[in-house]
């Protein structure tokens, strides 16, 4: 009798640990393998940085043809937050700690409230710096992540995945889709599941890696490219600047109290008396700042004509009289 280690010829050989998700992996385009790039090692270090440089080159490209969807994305998420909604970042390793990194720009650049705009990383605040096992591949924690904030109508959530398939972004997409908010998928690979899942399906393909199985690079810059799209252009559409001048800046250090007065005088071409007395009168606000010296009008006045407006300087200006 002879016994064999293996299968025989006729049996089928066992399945392989994960061979499903390798699998499904090969089929990603973030995932290819480039041979010409196989022995990447053996070059200078120079043309390793010529040709890393070239990959992030193609990067603004592949979002330009996005920017249809993007801009559908931008103008839904804007109509929800002007009635009080969130936006709502939720992804997985890179991608989350984008979301992150995004909704915590938000409140310096724009005066937002810190719960305006969230980002949700698979595993919690830890996992900004150290992986969480298994975080990302749990649906349900990303749905316990949203329930926790109360998701509701009026928030817009965002799934970021490279791969598109992660099911922590899928999870929150779907669920978030159930709890009734608007919701936008994000990721680098066309035909994902993450589009699927969502309203709004942004897919920038930037192709594969320099590096392959590391989708921080290319993926990455892209990620953060939509990003800053979708929150930059959702604040101007929430009268968060006045023309291209961030007059919603939280003047919370020195740098920022020097560029509070610069964009006071960009705006109003006003001396430096002026503008600092404008500045003391309204509490170092400088869209009402502005209002008091291009309305002529005093801080209080400025201040109801800008509730009334929703914040919107120029519906404000329209309401206070002569304009620069």
């Amino acid at each position: 009798m002879t016994s064999t280690d293996g299968p025989t010829a006729d049996e089928p050989a066992a399945p392989t640990p994960y061979g499903e998700l390798r699998d499904q992996l090969a089929t990603l385009t973030t995932e290819a393998f480039r041979p010409d790039l196989a022995e990447i090692d053996r070059l200078p270090t120079e043309e390793i940085a010529r040709l890393m440089n070239g990959e992030d080159a193609t990067v603004p490209a592949a979002v330009a043809t996005q920017l249809p969807a993007i801009a559908a994305a931008v103008d839904a998420t804007a109509a929800r937050m002007a009635r009080g909604g969130r936006l709502i970042y939720a992804g997985a390793g890179t991608a989350g700690r984008m979301g992150v990194l995004d909704a915590s720009e938000c409140p310096p650049t724009f005066n937002t409230d810190p719960a305006d705009v969230i980002g949700l990383i698979a595993g919690g605040p830890g996992a900004m710096v150290t992986s969480v096992e298994g975080a990302e591949d749990s649906p349900e924690l990303a749905a316990s992540d949203l329930d926790a904030l109360a998701v509701g109508e009026r928030d817009t959530v965002v799934g970021v995945s490279a791969s598109g398939r992660t099911p922590y972004a899928v999870g929150a997409v779907r669920h978030a889709r159930r709890l009734g908010a608007l919701t936008v998928g994000l990721s680098c690979n066309a035909g994902s599941a993450l589009g699927a899942a969502a309203e709004h399906a942004v897919e920038v393909v930037v192709g594969p890696e320099l590096v392959t199985g590391s989708t921080r690079l290319k993926a990455g810059t892209a990620q953060k490219l939509v990003l800053n799209m979708l929150s930059t252009i959702t604040m101007i559409r929430l009268g968060k600047t006045y023309g291209n001048l961030m007059v919603d800046v939280r003047a919370s250090n020195d740098k920022l109290r020097a560029r509070s007065r610069r964009i006071v005088s960009l705006a109003t071409g006003a001396p430096d008396g002026a503008i600092e007395a404008a500045l003391t009168a309204t509490g170092g606000e400088v869209k009402d700042a502005i209002l008091t010296i291009l309305g002529g009008v005093d801080a209080a006045t400025a201040a109801r004509l800008l509730a009334e407006a929703d914040g919107h300087l120029r519906e404000a200006l329209a309401g206070a009289g002569p304009t620069r």
